[in-house]
């Protein structure tokens, strides 16, 4: 997005201007092979000795010592004594540096949380949470502060970035002005904790559905995230709404069985809860529905200058300037206050009332992502091969199923990954739902090898396709082809099943199935 492209632009400038400070020891691979991040905070132990100890005790040291086995580094988000003591006064159960070290495993956990698995200089951090998790396997975020006088970086809404992008020989470190505190709370709980958002709070409570944001995704098996997006009781108020009484009058006037999952209350909570856990940038680049846990789907455009929700769908406000008429028509995201990462995912704050509307056709494309187990094989690169009663939307028989994951390498897979079954298959997935209406199907696969099969694609039981030959039409430089396969008419607005059979048996290499309305 143009706005987000600019505003990093500037904190690259702001960046290079105050980071004309270098440390005592820079160290780059190449002349340094052994200045190690360890290294690094032992020769400036004054300054992180109580950070060096908690490392110690918790075995942390030794990883920070070496390469990362991932061969791609590690980056360490560094807090100062000052900011150790900072987080000891402010933690409850907490009194004192000896109260961590005499808990090693809180230490060690400690720890972890403060390094990346992967190497990130600021020129590369994205616009929402890391791709790669913490060591402690949790997903740290960025946000970009822009004031008066200083620019920076912010990890997690709660440290800014003092002095970033220290390269020594198994990664970077950045040194922050606060100690990163682990995750404790669900995105209901988040409500809870921040007073201004006390209305949408109470409606999730008033209809039921709090218990669908209130939980801790690792503590579950096979379960997605959750995203959520919320107004503030600001924003309410700007629209005569000023209790949860107020927002049910206005949302169900003239039905109260707010538990009721056919009432309106309850649907306009839902309406606010996306499927899987998503930040800004993963909003970026495409213009498409995505599941709620409503009966709707919801249209985010993010082709343009900004994320635009349900663009087109109702007029806000009409500005005119002098002869300029400028039609505000999309709800918006209010971007320093969004990328909040919770137990249950992600939150996002909006601008404006967001009623259910059903939306435009978009283009959609699915790639497995409902599936928890698919998620996480994404982490790592790798070749994985799946236990069918791990998965809740694909379903497979005659050969085993692999998931592949090929990280950074540049392929002609969207996403660089797909799914891999070889033999006489058969196999299916049940794509989320899709607004009813014509589209033209396609079919993202590899046809660029003689041992590929030919087969034929079926969608709730119609065959969609003549016969797919997928042992040629690809090259050598691009594998992956998207491939025509016909139109279908969808009547209602569910779910559908796809699936994928062979005439000759042979390799099947399944990146995604998209949709295009007509």
């Amino acid at each position: 997005m143009k706005k987000i492209l600019y505003i990093l632009y500037l904190i690259a400038v702001a960046l290079s201007v105050n980071s004309c400070k270098e440390p005592e020891r820079v160290a780059g691979f190449e002349d340094a092979e052994q200045y190690t991040i360890y290294d690094y905070i032992v020769e400036n132990k004054d300054q992180f000795s109580d950070f060096l100890a908690i490392l110690e005790v918790g075995g942390i040291d030794k990883t920070l010592s070496s390469y990362n086995p991932n061969g791609n580094g590690y980056t360490l988000f560094l807090p100062s004594n000052k900011a150790i003591d900072n987080f000891i006064k402010k933690t409850e159960g907490i009194s004192s540096m000896n109260d961590i070290l005499n808990n090693p495993e809180f230490a060690a956990a400690f720890g972890r949380y403060h390094v990346l698995n992967m190497m990130a200089h600021t020129q590369d951090f994205p616009f929402g949470a890391f791709p790669e998790p913490t060591l402690s396997e949790d997903y740290l975020t960025v946000s970009f502060i822009i004031q008066p006088d200083t620019s920076y970086y912010k990890i997690n809404n709660q440290a800014g970035i003092t002095m970033p992008n220290i390269e020594v020989s198994n990664g970077y470190i950045h040194e922050i002005e606060t100690a990163l505190e682990p995750i404790t709370f669900t995105s209901y709980g988040w409500l809870v904790q921040n007073s201004g958002y006390s209305i949408f709070k109470g409606a999730l409570e008033l209809t039921g559905t709090k218990s669908l944001v209130d939980f801790n995704v690792k503590d579950f098996e096979n379960i997605s995230p959750i995203t959520m997006l919320v107004e503030s009781d600001e924003v309410y108020n700007q629209n005569g709404i000023f209790s949860v009484e107020d927002l049910a009058k206005n949302i169900s006037p003239d039905d109260a069985n707010y538990t009721s999952v056919t009432n309106p209350l309850y649907n306009y909570c839902v309406y606010h809860v996306l499927t899987g856990g998503r930040y800004i940038n993963d909003f970026e680049g495409v213009v498409t529905n995505y599941t709620t846990l409503s009966e709707i789907p919801l249209n985010i455009n993010g082709l343009g200058n900004d994320l635009l929700i349900n663009e087109g769908k109702q007029v806000f406000d009409t500005i005119i300037a002098g002869v300029d008429t400028t039609i505000i028509d999309y709800i918006g995201f209010l971007y320093d206050e969004s990328n909040i990462t919770t137990q249950s995912g992600s939150i996002h704050m909006i601008d404006r009332m967001m009623k259910q509307v059903l939306p435009s056709r978009a283009i959609v494309t699915f790639e497995f992502w409902e599936e928890p187990q698919i998620t996480d094989y994404r982490r790592e690169i790798g070749s994985y091969l799946i236990e069918e009663e791990t998965l809740n939307f694909i379903e497979w028989e005659g050969a085993d199923l692999y998931f592949t994951e090929r990280g950074d390498e540049q392929t002609s897979a969207w996403g660089n990954d797909y799914l891999d079954i070889t033999g006489d298959f058969k196999i299916s997935y049940v794509i989320p739902k899709i607004v009813q209406g014509k589209y033209m199907v396609f079919l993202g696969a590899e046809r660029y090898n003689s041992a590929n099969a030919l087969v034929e694609v079926y969608i709730d039981g119609k065959k969609v396709s003549s016969l797919v030959d997928l042992s040629q039409g690809g090259s050598a430089n691009s594998p992956f082809q998207k491939i025509e396969l016909g139109t279908i008419d969808f009547i209602k607005y569910e779910s559908h099943k796809v699936e994928v059979i062979p005439l000759i048996p042979g390799r099947f290499l399944w990146d995604y199935i998209r949709f295009e309305p007509i």
